[in-house]
């Protein structure tokens, strides 16, 4: 049986992602005997945040953890307008990491809402982008996981709703709640481009091809990171047997068993490092040799840094 590994692309860290650790790097340097807390996960990876943890980032979960006056890194996936001002009552030193694609559509959300509008938010209930995007408006919004609440939510004025997304959902799902809505409230505002970001669809649409050619297919991400875990769904979609993980000891030989193509694809929070010492470790319990790329890379994207960063460095 001829058996080799398909590395899909594009794959692996997205422009947002790349300039959060950046952030933290260039930090790491500027200071490196004061103490650096980031809140919440720079991304939703355990491997980068046990290696940034090993340098001395400290990781809270909210600012009552952060020394008065300290130094404090807000995260890629946003912050509620709450944090920042809590930030600012402790005197906090804040660079903002969040993506700029999240602003986006935090900024909608804003406009929106200043016009009079319902926010009808597709979102996973409990993800840190989620919060820091319902936290951008004092009320008048309602957050929709589902088609059934697509179907049950109910704003004041069904002409006066406006639509904004989670960046990170995959495209498909999001299609089906959508148009529910459009046909529950036919004059809903929208945005003029899709809140669901380049870096999400473009991986998404690499695995969907993947799965139409691999028997098998690993994504390497980790299982809080929404992006890695819509990845998985796309080759279920397809019929293809598909695994989530963020550790190369969690592969199991017995998912290869019988699998002449093994495809192998990276949420856009996964460093490439970590993908390799995954496929070494399936070449390892299978004995594939050939590793080949599948797909073409996405064009380079870069993300400027925070202006505060730019003056420091």
């Amino acid at each position: 049986m001829t058996r080799r590994i398909l590395l899909a692309n594009p794959r692996g860290f997205c422009a947002g992602v790349e300039r959060a650790i950046r952030i933290i790097e260039e930090l790491l340097e500027i200071h490196p005997d004061a103490p650096l807390y980031v809140r919440k996960e720079i991304v939703h990876n355990r491997d980068v945040v046990e290696k940034l943890r090993a340098r001395g980032v400290i990781f809270v979960e909210e600012l009552d953890e952060v020394p008065e006056g300290a130094l404090v890194v807000f995260s890629a996936h946003g912050v509620a307008k709450a944090v920042q001002r809590h930030a600012k009552e402790r005197n906090l030193r804040v660079l903002d990491a969040t993506c700029p694609l999240v602003s986006k559509v935090h900024v909608e959300a804003m406009r929106f809402n200043r016009e009079g509008y319902f926010l009808l938010f597709i979102g996973h209930d409990g993800h840190d982008e989620v919060a820091g995007t319902l936290g951008q408006v004092n009320g008048g919004i309602a957050l929709v996981e589902s088609i059934a609440d697509a179907e049950a939510v109910a704003p004041p004025d069904p002409e006066r709703v406006a639509l904004i997304t989670q960046t990170t959902l995959s495209l498909d799902d999001t299609l089906a709640i959508v148009d529910v809505l459009k046909r529950r409230f036919p004059a809903m505002r929208e945005p003029q481009r899709s809140d669901i970001c380049y870096a999400t669809q473009n991986r998404q649409n690499a695995v969907h091809g993947l799965a139409e050619h691999a028997d098998v297919v690993i994504v390497v991400g980790s299982s809080n990171s929404s992006n890695s875990v819509r990845l998985m769904d796309c080759s279920l979609d397809k019929d293809t047997p598909a695994y989530l993980l963020d550790d190369p000891a969690m592969l199991d030989a017995a998912w290869f068993e019988g699998a002449a193509t093994i495809g192998v694809t990276a949420g856009a929070s996964t460093p490439e490092q970590l993908v390799l010492r995954v496929v070494a470790r399936i070449s390892e319990l299978t004995g594939v040799e050939t590793v080949e790329e599948f797909g073409q890379p996405e064009p380079p994207i870069v993300f400027r840094l925070p202006r505060e960063l730019d003056r420091a460095v």
